[in-house]
């Protein structure tokens, strides 16, 4: 198991787009954080993959990797992820692998074959077929071989172009302990997505680690648990911080995926029903939130459970500054560790 003192902070984002504002302001304050969790020293910034989700602006996130590599000079920068089952796998790696050549060695390519969207409507203008665990082991096979090869590994393919020249490394991301076995019979690291599914978190890592096979490139299992966290000066006001992505979020499973998130006014005049307000209280329970020291035992408590290697924060609130000052908190607590 990973001592906490050793476990890497990172972060995710999905350019949430909230009631008043737009996708142009949310794209924007993406790339401010990551400047700013750049001067945290987090480990890296990754940005997911949505479509037909208003109030989501990850829709092309090839082109915001891009943009947030360029408006940064150190820190890792990545897809959470490129969901394959979309795309030409040609297609991503003359993406990642320009995004390689132009960020050497900072670029990481994260894939999942979730559809990105729960319109039926607009799953299946982006689905190019093949959603079984053979289809997805193909695609994936398939990327690979447009890449850089390693000792022993067969020469890229003649249709790789800048592909062949750059090899960014390749995460499996999921959410069920099947994800997990598949990524550690590959050899490949693991991000399990703790924020979607926080009852297979623990099963699935332990799935991870029992099913690796090391690779040449891997050695060594290597698992990012990421987990939504609000952090803030007290436990009161870190919980008026998650309010409003709760709130959108129970509008979500309600069927109203056309509106915005929230604003803060807004989240607290929502009136929940009992099984609403039910299943927000049991969502933020399994995520990390709170007070500084309220986090701290969080996170120890989840790496301990865990073993993982690396924490991946998804902060999603209102104010951007109260964003930021969420995750240097959680910067400073990990930290103090």
């Amino acid at each position: 198991m990973t001592e906490y003192s050793r476990v890497a902070l990172s972060a995710l984002d999905v350019a949430p787009v909230w009631t008043g504002s737009s996708a142009t302001r949310s794209l924007r304050d993406t790339i401010a954080l990551a400047q700013r969790l750049e001067q945290l020293d987090y480990a890296r910034f990754w940005v997911a993959e949505h479509h037909g989700v208003p109030s989501l602006a990850t829709s092309a996130t090839a082109v915001l990797v891009a943009a947030v590599a360029g408006a940064t000079t150190t820190m890792r920068v990545g897809s959470g992820g490129v969901l394959l089952p979309n795309h030409p796998p040609l297609v991503v790696a003359e993406q990642f692998g320009t995004l390689a050549a132009l960020h050497p060695d900072r670029i990481d390519l994260g894939v999942g074959r979730a559809p990105g969207s729960a319109d039926p409507t607009t799953a299946r203008l982006l689905r190019r077929g093949g959603e079984s665990d053979a289809d997805f082991l193909a695609q994936i096979a398939e990327l690979t071989g447009y890449f850089a090869a390693g000792p022993g590994e067969p020469a890229p393919s003649p249709q790789s172009g800048v592909a062949g020249e750059h090899r960014p490394p390749m995460v499996i991301l999921g959410s069920s302990p099947s994800s997990a076995r598949m990524a550690g019979a590959l050899g490949l690291p693991y991000a399990y997505a703790h924020h979607i599914n926080a009852t297979a978190t623990v099963e699935s890592l332990a799935a991870y680690r029992e099913s690796f096979q090391p690779s040449a490139r891997f050695r060594t299992p290597y698992a990012i648990v990421a987990a939504l966290v609000f952090a803030d000066d007290t436990d009161e006001a870190a919980r008026e911080l998650a309010a409003p992505l709760l709130v959108g979020q129970v509008r979500m499973r309600s069927g109203r995926m056309d509106s915005l998130f929230p604003t803060p006014r807004q989240a607290a005049d929502f009136s929940f029903t009992e099984a609403q307000r039910e299943w927000a209280r049991d969502r933020l329970e399994r995520q990390i939130w709170g007070s500084p020291e309220r986090v701290r035992e969080r996170v120890t408590e989840l790496v301990r459970a865990t073993g993982a290697d690396e924490l991946m924060a998804l902060t999603m609130v209102y104010d951007p500054e109260r964003r930021i000052h969420s995750y240097e908190l959680l910067s400073e607590t990990v930290g103090r560790v």
